[in-house]
């Protein structure tokens, strides 16, 4: 019995697993979590595996692939490694805005190493006053000649300590206090930057998330990714993609946890019978099942309607709000029916539940992705909703 999705034949299915058991992920996995430390080992062999940038196109230096290939090899690698390195072979995509906008010496200089694991590029948008509402950005963006000059702050910034460089969202000012946001390239080294940790967060502890302070930081007009006024245009292309292949890294780590614990529950008894003979046990794990297999083909449903350029903000949203949602309630059944063991970091569940936990709120929250949804299915015409045709 399996959710896992087809593709063990396909090249990059197999390249992932062999690096994944080459490179002892899963035991990584762990060991960044109990003692946070950025992967850049692993990122550097990722990058030159060319396993950094799968949907990134070939003249970038990705592998140009279709989502749903993308999809189901992003299940694969987490469920044999957890969140972390699956969010990590999608560094280049979280930064497409960099790839798609942003001028040929900023894509020389900065996101072609990204795809060789040699730079990494963070993003910068969430500000103490602008969480969910991009469009509140308040850090400012003054030109000056050929400078922006930099003010404000970011705050809860995944990789904050450890980027190379980050894609900065600023607001240029203007008579339209909700235009001007604009996307900048900056390096994280510049005069006028101050980097500070979080005190320390539940999960995804390699992601080292932090706030950073900008006070009069100036940087060339040059390092301007696309026009004036646009950075949140942009931005909502690219949250789009990455939603439904976040989904993908989810629902692969919540299996593992399944597959795990129905395996133990045929082996330990109760009773004087095995548990997955007692009903609660044997109901949960079965709705368990039923809930991840519909949200995998939910979610490729979702990639396979971005791969062919139709209109998918909704699908996307609800692929990541189901596959988050199942997912927690399948690894938390895992630690329950592990019973204090799987309370305990003996296993791997508790980190998956934690760093699951992240997605509820990471790349727009729970509540955001169902106004998503709700907003874009009222905008379509009402033969359209659900429909593959358009």
């Amino acid at each position: 019995m399996s959710v896992l999705p087809p593709g063990p034949d396909e090249p990059i299915v197999r390249e992932l697993t062999q690096f994944a058991e080459r490179h002892e992920l899963s035991r990584r996995y762990r060991e960044i979590d109990r003692s946070p430390a950025f992967p850049r080992d692993e990122f550097r062999a990722m990058g030159r595996a060319g396993l950094l940038g799968l949907r990134t196109s070939p003249t970038l230096g990705g592998r140009g692939l279709a989502l749903p290939v993308v999809g189901r090899a992003l299940f694969h690698l987490s469920y044999r490694s957890g969140t972390a390195f699956g969010k990590l072979s999608l560094q280049p995509e979280f930064s497409s805005v960099l790839a798609d906008h942003g001028s040929p010496e900023l894509i020389e200089a900065w996101f072609r190493p990204m795809v060789r694991g040699e730079k990494l590029v963070g993003n910068q948008i969430t500000e103490p006053g602008a969480g969910s509402d991009a469009q509140g950005i308040a850090l400012a963006a003054v030109r000056d000649g050929d400078e922006y000059v930099l003010d404000g702050e970011k705050s809860e910034i995944a990789l904050c300590l450890d980027a190379d460089a980050a894609i900065v969202y600023g607001r240029v000012p203007g008579p339209d206090p909700r235009a001007g946001i604009t996307a900048f390239l900056v390096p994280q080294d510049l005069p006028g930057i101050d980097r500070r940790p979080t005190s320390g967060d539940l999960g995804e502890r390699w992601q080292r998330r932090g706030s950073v302070r900008y006070g009069h930081v100036r940087v060339p007009s040059q390092n301007r990714i696309g026009e004036e006024g646009r950075g949140f245009d942009y931005l909502r292309h690219e949250l789009t993609q990455e939603r439904a292949l976040l989904a993908a890294i989810y629902l692969g780590t919540a299996y593992a946890s399944w597959e795990s614990t129905f395996a133990f529950v045929r082996e330990r008894s109760v009773f004087g019978k095995a548990l997955v003979r007692q009903e609660g046990v044997a109901f949960p794990l079965a709705q368990d099942l039923a809930r991840l297999s519909a949200d995998w083909l939910f979610t490729e449903a979702a990639l396979e309607r971005l791969e062919g350029g139709r209109e998918a903000a909704a699908e996307a949203a609800l692929a990541k709000w189901m596959a988050v949602d199942d997912s927690l309630r399948a690894i938390d059944h895992a630690i329950q029916f592990h019973g204090g063991r799987g309370y305990s970091q003996d296993l791997p569940h508790e980190q998956r539940w934690r760093d699951v936990r992240s997605g509820a709120i990471a790349h727009g929250p729970a509540e955001i992705m169902l106004l998503v949804a709700a907003h874009e299915l009222r905008s379509r015409r009402p033969d359209s909703v659900g429909s593959h045709e358009n």
